[in-house]
């Protein structure tokens, strides 16, 4: 009964350490540098972080205003300006056909009741 116990306990561990040495074991990567983009990618790059820039200020203006941090006045003279800009960024993101990302989850206004 002994050795049943002793050998299942072995057994266990060596099951264990089976199935966990790969994830204990540190990443190769396959080389440390880093590729340089091309300057289609750059330009999608750039364009993708002014839509996400204009999106996420256009989200905290609308939060601001509905909090009643802008007054209304304040809230009119900055949203078209912004809503300019998202959508002139969504344009050429769509015009040079180079975003991945699908288009239709982020145009037109951002979500109501999110912050």
């Amino acid at each position: 009964m002994t050795a049943a116990l002793v050998l299942a306990a072995v057994l266990a561990v060596a099951c264990v350490l089976a199935v966990a040495l790969p994830f204990l074991r540190e990443p190769e990567p396959d080389s440390d540098s880093l590729d340089d983009l091309d300057e289609g990618e750059r330009r999608r790059l750039e364009l993708l972080e002014t839509r996400d820039r204009a999106l996420a200020a256009l989200k905290e203006l609308e939060f601001d205003h509905r909090t009643g941090t802008i007054s209304d006045d304040d809230y009119r003279s900055q949203v078209g300006p912004l809503r300019r800009e998202a959508a002139s960024a969504l344009q050429a993101i769509e015009r040079d056909g180079s975003a991945t990302e699908p288009v239709s989850s982020v145009q037109g206004r951002p979500e109501h009741g999110r912050t």
